[in-house]
């Protein structure tokens, strides 16, 4: 998939626990789309031309997911979440 494929924005509830975790700055465990799993320290969701992105902190460096390549993403306080389209 390239990045440049329509957003599918994804379900209200997975939003608020990734806004959750940017509030308390949780290391989360990501499973995109791509197959690809890595941990990060979540930071902030942003906006850009109607596409949303989570900031990440991945061990030092700064890195930008489109919530729409997530398919899951967990932590102990969270439970494990399997990312769904609105």
């Amino acid at each position: 998939m390239s990045m440049n494929d329509a957003y599918q924005p994804i379900n209200c509830d997975d939003y608020d626990n990734l806004e959750l975790a940017c509030q308390q700055n949780l290391i989360l465990t990501l499973e995109l789309k791509s197959g690809e799993v890595f941990k990060a320290k979540a930071s902030d969701l942003v906006s850009r031309k109607n596409i949303e992105y989570l900031i990440l902190d991945d061990a030092g460096a700064t890195r930008e997911v489109r919530l729409d390549k997530i398919a899951s993403f967990s932590h102990p306080e969270i439970g494990t979440v399997v990312v769904s389209e609105s």
